[in-house]
């Protein structure tokens, strides 16, 4: 946060930061920023591992804090699948449905291994090579990126 004008801290800044990150709970949106009355919040989140709990923080345009340890970079693993698209992505068929798979299955190349819903159009996200799924990054339902990291498989 940055107040041109005053350095003090607003407890209402506080607040409006947790409000954001709240938001992006909410949301599944990955980062948001906003600029009022000569303050600028942008509030990120990091995507992590499956089973961790993506974690808020705050960050102004003045300076960005580096203090939070980063998570464990998948990006250049070389199992990694990625989307193709933006979207909704669903590891089942249906709601309800047991998904296309699981950690520890084995998958043969082309093989679905989850959709990506866009522009209210299901599209098949077939496994780039064969081998065992070790991690699946997103959760069912979860908006996603192009290039967002969706699965590992080795």
């Amino acid at each position: 946060m940055n107040k041109k004008d005053d350095k003090t801290a607003d407890p209402l800044e506080g607040e409006l930061i947790r409000n954001l990150a709240a938001i992006l709970e909410e949301t599944g949106l990955s980062e948001i920023e906003i600029e009022k009355a000569g303050l600028r919040v942008r509030v990120a989140r990091t995507l992590q591992m499956a089973g961790a709990v993506p974690v808020a923080a705050a960050a102004s345009s003045a300076a960005t804090a580096a203090a939070a340890p980063k998570p464990t970079d998948v990006s250049t693993h070389p199992g990694l699948v990625t989307s193709p698209m933006v979207g909704t992505a669903y590891i089942a068929p249906s709601p309800g449905a047991a998904p296309f798979v699981k950690v520890g299955d084995m998958v043969n190349e082309g093989q679905t291994i989850l959709i990506v819903e866009a522009m209210k159009t299901m599209n098949q996200i077939p496994a780039p090579r064969a081998g065992r799924v070790t991690q699946i990054i997103i959760s069912d339902g979860q908006p996603v990126e192009f290039g967002e990291p969706l699965m590992i498989i080795e």
